[in-house]
């Protein structure tokens, strides 16, 4: 089964977007919206790496990951930060890879590919 990305981020064009290069590329994707539907979402289909968005409504990236990773099944998830802050890669140290919005779509796939390898590999 090939590998799944989870999308998170609170604006709809960037999710559609992102989940749109991914599924290209031929990974299975599943988003949220924000920290709190992504745990939830999280929990049910077990991504195998996150895209994260650092502010969002209700729970802001960094929470909702410190709270997943705090599952067993979850401790080792690498997340790539997406996000158009300043500051981004001091906000999860753990982070494979900290890009800055606006984004170039080959990079991250490169880092996906790097991290958790080919759709079916």
């Amino acid at each position: 089964m090939p590998k799944k990305i989870m999308v998170v981020d609170d604006d709809p064009y960037i999710v559609d977007y992102l989940v749109s290069v991914f599924e290209d590329h031929g990974y299975h994707t599943c988003r949220a919206s924000d920290g709190v539907s992504a745990y939830d979402v999280a929990i049910e289909e077990k991504p195998d790496l996150i895209t994260l968005d650092l502010e969002m409504p209700n729970e802001w990236g960094p929470r909702f990951y410190r709270r997943l990773t705090q599952e067993d099944q979850f401790s080792g998830l690498p997340v790539i930060v997406i996000s158009g802050l300043s500051g981004i890669h001091l906000a999860i140290k753990r982070a494979v890879a900290t890009i800055k919005k606006p984004f170039d779509p080959s990079e991250v796939i490169e880092i996906v590919r790097d991290t958790i390898g080919d759709p079916d590999d």
